[in-house]
């Protein structure tokens, strides 16, 4: 598989999940928004409207199984149910693609992934997603860190039918002042809530490890906006900062940057110049 594009050919992108972030990234990579890049593949459950979805494309793609779209890509996006994501990273790294996962936490209990993709020449690329910060937390990282810790608050509705709520039997509808849901690890949370934070994960792998790094999640009726707020303390630097994302109108667990943040890794792929880390 090819790991850059060149003057000649493109990179092929396959795309697993026709959804929210899917196909908003794939019109746009059709588009041309992401350089010598072109969506050759996708995998969808309903296929009949993929089918309806990509047939004005510039380049239709070819509607593949799950377990096949390695085959025709050079990179791999994941925005599919975290039901398929052995068989996506199977198919992904096995053919040496780009594995691009947005089910972040996914990757916490499957740490054998790193090793097959260095076997078999695949690289696994974690976007930056709906956090800010990755690169000043991977650059501390480098040093000796104290703490980090991540405050999640999301609007009650964009936390529904998280695993942890259930189990903790929380009534969202009635939630009326902030309440505090979870307290623990980056590695607990990204269990407990997988469709909310996968940014825990994220902040995980990036700087001290799931297990190091703490979360707290809050239900938050008083806010409109899904808001991270990540505080470190190192030898090099001390820092907090804070996002405010725009949850999307179809999945509010979802903010709208984080199909804008896999474009951009997409387009770090085939930029001249790559600014950050």
């Amino acid at each position: 598989m090819n790991a850059i594009a060149t003057r000649d050919s493109k990179l092929r992108l396959g795309i697993a999940g026709l959804g929210t972030i899917g196909l908003n990234v794939a019109r746009r990579v059709d588009a041309g928004e992401a350089g010598d890049m072109v969506v050759s593949a996708v995998s969808a459950r309903d296929v009949r409207r993929a089918a309806e979805n990509i047939s004005g494309f510039d380049h239709i793609p070819a509607i593949v199984a799950i377990e096949d779209i390695g085959e025709h890509c050079d990179v791999v996006l994941e925005c599919a149910p975290k039901s398929v994501f052995d068989a996506l990273a199977a198919s992904a790294i096995s053919n040496g693609c780009i594995f691009i996962p947005l089910s972040v936490g996914a990757l916490l209990d499957r740490p054998d992934l790193v090793e097959q993709a260095r076997a078999t020449g695949a690289r696994i690329v974690v976007p930056t997603g709906a956090l800010i910060g990755l690169d000043a937390v991977k650059a501390i990282a480098q040093g000796n860190v104290t703490s980090i810790t991540m405050v999640t608050r999301k609007p009650p509705r964009g936390l529904k039918g998280a695993p942890h709520i259930a189990a903790t039997g929380v009534d969202l509808d009635s939630v009326s002042e902030p309440l505090k849901v979870f307290s623990g690890t980056a590695r607990e949370a990204a269990k407990g809530f997988p469709a909310n934070v996968n940014v825990a994960a994220a902040l995980g792998l990036a700087g001290i490890g799931p297990d190091r790094t703490m979360v707290e999640i809050w239900a938050d009726p008083t806010i409109k906006h899904n808001t991270h707020t990540i505080t470190a303390k190192s030898d090099s630097s001390d820092f907090t900062m804070t996002i405010q994302n725009v949850p999307t109108e179809e999945n509010p667990p979802t903010g709208k940057i984080t199909a804008l943040s896999a474009l951009a890794t997409l387009q770090r792929l085939t930029s001249p110049l790559v600014v950050g880390t």
